[in-house]
């Protein structure tokens, strides 16, 4: 009994310090409805999260003040499963690297697709994907920027029904995504490489 007291201990241990330990990131790609469908669909990920960040207000809404702020996912990974370059070369992919305006048919700054980096080893990483993107579309001006991360701030509350959007509301979503011209676009990019 004691043994299995200990055990049981010991796997309640085990389980929180694998979720504490969860390797995490976080990107920018215009709606985050359409990073989080993405990403989850991506092996080894394990939770997506939408919110914002990159901005110096504290708590913003979606549909209140967000200003300086990019809609972006914070996404957990399991880095025996799926590395960060795999996270960054899904990422490019499913992106419109060129737009300085925002992604697809949302504009403005909280569309804005960009990286954000915990550390120098992901700066380096993010930023030799960056330079194997640029080198692929020499014709072209690759805008998404390599940021420090900042504060994560995910969507809560009452607007809560943002996360898993895709999931809870697929007419929707897929009705905005098609009219968008998300899925189109990233055709026109990335040709075979799209992972939808």
């Amino acid at each position: 009994m004691k043994y299995q007291r200990i055990l049981f201990l010991l796997t309640i241990l085990l389980i929180f310090a694998t979720n504490a330990l969860a390797d995490k990131t976080i990107l920018a790609g215009g709606c985050f409805w359409c990073m989080e469908s993405d990403f989850e669909k991506l092996g080894g990920v394990t939770d997506v999260v939408s919110g914002f960040t990159g901005g110096t207000l504290k708590d913003p809404t979606y549909n209140g003040n967000h200003e300086g702020h990019y809609e972006a996912v914070e996404i957990s990974y399991d880095s025996n499963l799926v590395s960060y370059q795999q996270l960054l070369d899904h990422y490019w992919v499913n992106i419109d690297p060129f737009d300085d305006r925002g992604q697809f048919c949302d504009k403005g700054h909280s569309y804005l697709a960009a990286i954000f980096v915990a550390n120098t080893s992901e700066r380096t990483l993010a930023e030799e994907s960056k330079r194997r993107v640029v080198a692929m579309f020499p014709d072209q001006a690759v805008v998404t920027p390599i940021l420090d991360q900042s504060t994560f701030y995910p969507i809560k509350g009452s607007e809560s029904y943002h996360q898993d959007y895709y999931k809870n509301n697929p007419f929707r979503y897929k009705a905005y995504r098609w009219n968008c011209g998300r899925d189109q676009r990233l055709k026109a990019i990335w040709g075979e490489k799209v992972t939808h």
